[in-house]
Formats: C-alpha cells, structure tokens, sequence
C-alpha cells in the first residue's frame, strides 16, 4: 500500500512539473511574440539606412543617434508631439467626465429605457472607426461650412475670428521662442480646427467602453452610503465628487490608459481632420514613406518616441489597474 501510495504521489509532481512546465513555456513564447518586434524597432532605430537597408541582417553595428535628431531638430517634432498630447489629454478629460455621470445614471437612477441602454452600450463602440470615417468627415464640412457660409453662422464667424485675433496677439503667437513658435500653429486654427473635431469623436467612440466599465465599480459600492450622505445634506454633485470618486479613482485609471491610448495611436481619423501644421504623431510617421524611398531609421526613430509616453503611462499606473479589479469593496 506504502508503495503504491508513493507511486501516485510521484505521478502527480510529474504531471504538475510537465503543467508547469508547458505553462511557462507558453508564457516565454508569448512574450518572445510581443517583445521581438519591439526590440526590432528599437535597434533599427539607432541604425544607418545603409545598414538597414543591407541585404543581410546586420546584428552587430555602430549605434547612431542621427535619426532622433533629424526628427527633433527638422521635422518640427515638438509641433506634432503637442498636437498628440493636446488631443490625448483633452479627449481623455471629456470622455472621464461625461462616461462617470452617465455611468452614475445607469447604475442608481430608474427610468424607461435604462436596461436596454446599459445592454446595448458597447454596440456603438464594436463598430470600426474607418466605417465612420465618411459620416465624420461629412459632419466636419457641414460644420466648417455653417461656421463661414451659413445663414445663422454671425455669431460663430464672429467668436471665432474673436479668439484668433486674440491668439494672435499673445506671446505664444508673436515671441520669436522656439518652443513658442511650435505651440502657435497648434492654437491659431480657431473653432474650424480638425483636432477640435477629433477630440470630440474619440470622446464619442471611447465613451461606450468607459461607461460600461465605471458602471462596475459604481454597482460595488454600497448605496446606503450615498444615502448618509444625502442625510447629511450632500447633493448630488457633492455625493458624486466626495463618496463616488474617491472609491472610484482606480476605475477612472483604467479607463484614462484606455481613452488616452486610443486616442494617442488612432491614425484614420487624425489622417482626415488634421493639416500638415497639425498633425498628430502617427500621422507624422506616415511622411518618411517618399519617393526617393522609405526613410526606415526615422520610421522606426519615431515609432520609439510614440511608444514611450503610453508605456510610461501603464508602467506608473500599474498598481491602480491592478487594484481597480477590486475597486469599491467595502472592508469589514
């Protein structure tokens, strides 16, 4: 009996070490398949386009930094990094703020059609972007032809030839910086601007995902104690601003990574509704390809430089992602 109860015991650990092994097995041919192309990118980055174009793969090579600096220095890189930050930021702020109240309706408020809209939230967002590239661009031109043709446009042509007198007469449009010189022609395209249009679409599109997300965390939270503090005298803002948020910070985390990550290496869209003095970063990747050949090493200088900030993002963020997953719980 001793024998074979042994016996099974070292079949056991033999089936578990094979798990494991076949497990982490996976997990490294995983990461192989996410970290090589990257680790591709970078080096060729740093090399020549003689070598990079060489018919044999050069492994071993005199590193370069002349791609980043021909980006920086002569590309107008800052124009079109503040352009991407601008767009990111701004729409990432919109879509927070509109995504936690409706979320907050979803999740309390009772009224018609409030099952049906919490199923159906994520419908809009599994449509690609590049079908409604049309539409979007439709929308844009009705919008920039009421704003200088219409009829009823006096008061929007004269808002926005208001504010580009005023941009144009600050520092950042008349000092003679550098670093002012690039912010200017990121603020002087008034209301017709492209980037406005992007910042409300990537709103709309990423919206369906960040409700549907915080309506989680606001269904873990205990409404009794939105009740005390409405007992107490709160109203709705302040319940919102002082009960909801503070328990919900890791939920908004996750869906800020999300919204800004989209609208960081969004490319379609930006193609469309931005100029050549506005637009985004992968945009701006898409110019090296010219006809006197494609300009690998800036390619892949620049697909660096974009890589860093989201990467940045969800290194320093990572502890809210993680915590998010149990945001709301109430400790005894």
């Amino acid at each position: 009996m001793k024998a074979a109860s042994h016996t099974t015991r070292k079949t056991k650990r033999t089936r578990m070490k094979k798990t494991e092994v076949l497990h982490y097995a996976l997990l490294v041919t995983m990461a192989f398949i996410v970290l090589a192309p990257l680790f591709m990118l970078v080096l060729t980055s740093f090399k020549y386009q003689v070598v990079i174009m060489s018919r044999e793969p050069v492994w071993f090579f005199t590193p370069t930094l002349n791609n980043y600096k021909k980006i920086v220095l002569e590309e107008n890189f800052l124009r079109h990094l503040f352009s991407s930050v601008m767009v990111g930021l701004l729409s990432t702020a919109l879509t927070l703020f509109v995504s936690g109240w409706a979320a907050y309706a979803i999740a309390r408020m009772r009224f018609r059609g409030r099952g049906l809209m919490a199923n159906t939230t994520l419908i809009v967002r599994m449509v690609p972007p590049a079908v409604l590239a049309v539409p979007i661009v439709a929308m844009w031109q009705a919008w920039e032809r009421r704003l200088y043709t219409g009829a009823n446009s006096f008061f929007l042509a004269g808002l926005n030839q208001a504010y580009l007198n005023w941009i144009n007469s600050t520092a950042i449009c008349t000092s003679n910086s550098y670093w002012l010189e690039s912010v200017c022609p990121l603020l002087n395209g008034g209301l017709a601007d492209g980037r406005l249009g992007l910042i409300l679409f990537y709103s709309a599109l990423n919206l369906p995902f960040t409700i549907w997300l915080l309506v989680g965390f606001i269904q873990q939270i205990p409404v009794e104690l939105e009740e005390a503090a409405i007992v107490d005298g709160a109203t709705l803002f302040q319940v919102f601003r002082k009960v909801l948020f503070p328990l919900m910070k890791n939920g908004y985390a996750v869906a800020a990574i999300f919204t800004f990550r989209i609208a960081w290496n969004e490319f379609l869209l930006a193609l469309i509704l931005t100029s050549r003095t506005s637009y985004t970063l992968p945009v701006k990747t898409t110019l090296f390809i010219r006809e006197s050949g494609v300009q690998w090493g800036l390619i892949t200088a620049m697909g660096t430089l974009i890589l860093i900030p989201p990467m940045l993002l969800t290194f320093f963020a990572a502890r809210q992602i993680i915590q998010g997953m149990t945001a709301g719980a109430v400790k005894g």
